[in-house]
């Protein structure tokens, strides 16, 4: 429910102390449009609920609302479900985008804390569709400050309900302080292959500890890891999948060594005949991991390995962790929430 039912997610962190953006909440487009049309600003359409495609997210641009009347009036006209839609606007923030996670064994938190970056658009200089993620900046070091001002502060809830499992939340940090915007509270992917890369042990050995109620510490490497999402036609979107991309052959440029083939998390990709395939629904073939003491290292050795990946039309992004190492890395260590 925290995830699913938005409005829900962000009384429970108002009610940790914790800032939240004004957010509406709408049974159908009517009343979100009259809302745009009387209260002008900049908003952030989103769904309550699950199914819904984060291709429906829109992020508004224009001050006026304008662009979110069009959009909201677009949503109307598409909108083929029997259920009316729940939906909400949430004020525009601009700042920092960054997540903090961590695994709670049902009493508390088991560290370290991780910290990541998405990258959610499909085109570099986040460009074009939100797709979920196409890549992300991952680290296992320095989350502790952001963590015990946010995700830490869960704590006591997540006791009472017995939760045993990965929490997230994602938020922009700016001038003004934290602003929560949304939980992930599941296996979230890419994520889950990104942040395997950071662990010392094996998935089994990590989800014993995630069970065992006296755990305390989760063994990782410092560093940094990047993972890149290759996708073919016509991802992020299911239609002509059959026709034009699902079944072309997946190869790769030279023998991979083990270490190398631990970095390749398959997703779509099927064995036809002993040749590996792409397979699944809608093109989205796997994500390409690094390790690395720094960003750039990390993204040098996931792009290494991406280029040995020989898929027809394959794509991915370019620019995974490009802005945080020119821009938002600084960023965050001039407000404080990262060590200089």
């Amino acid at each position: 429910r925290l995830e699913s039912d938005r409005q829900f997610g962000q009384k429970v962190l108002r009610d940790l102390g914790l800032l939240t953006a004004a957010m509406h909440e709408f049974n159908g487009f009517d009343d979100a449009l009259a809302f745009v049309r009387s209260i002008r600003g900049r908003y952030v359409l989103k769904f309550s609920g699950s199914g819904f495609a984060s291709t429906r997210t829109y992020v508004g641009a224009l001050s006026d609302g304008s662009d979110m009347e069009a959009a909201l009036l677009h949503q109307r006209r598409c909108w083929t479900y029997d259920e009316v839609p729940r939906l909400i606007l949430m004020e525009h923030l601009t700042g920092v985008e960054v997540g903090v996670g961590a695994f709670f064994n049902g009493q508390t938190f088991i560290g370290p804390p991780n910290i990541d970056w998405e990258h959610k658009r499909f085109f570099p200089g986040d460009l074009g569709e939100l797709t979920g993620e196409m890549g992300t900046v991952v680290a296992y070091e320095h989350a502790e400050k952001l963590f015990a001002a946010t995700l830490e502060k869960m704590a006591p809830q997540l006791r009472a309900e017995k939760h045993v499992g990965y929490v997230n939340l994602n938020m922009i940090v700016n001038e003004h302080g934290t602003w929560p915007l949304e939980f992930t509270c599941r296996f979230g992917y890419p994520g889950f292959a990104i942040l395997s890369v950071l662990h010392k042990e094996p998935w089994d050995e990590v989800l014993l500890r995630v069970i065992d109620p006296e755990s305390r510490n989760l063994p990782t490497f410092s560093g940094f890891s990047v993972g890149v999402v290759l996708t073919v036609p016509p991802f992020p979107y299911p239609d002509g999948y059959e026709r034009l991309s699902k079944g072309v052959p997946v190869c790769f440029a030279k023998d991979l060594s083990d270490e190398e083939r631990q970095r390749l998390h398959y997703g779509e990709v099927g064995l036809q005949q002993g040749q590996l395939v792409t397979a699944g629904v809608i093109g989205y073939a796997m994500v390409v991991t690094g390790r690395g003491e720094t960003i750039d290292a990390a993204r040098t050795q996931a792009y290494a390995l991406a280029q040995e990946v020989v898929i027809p039309n394959v794509r991915y992004r370019q620019d995974i962790g490009a802005r945080l190492m020119s821009h938002d890395y600084a960023e965050l260590q001039r407000l404080a929430w990262l060590p200089a």
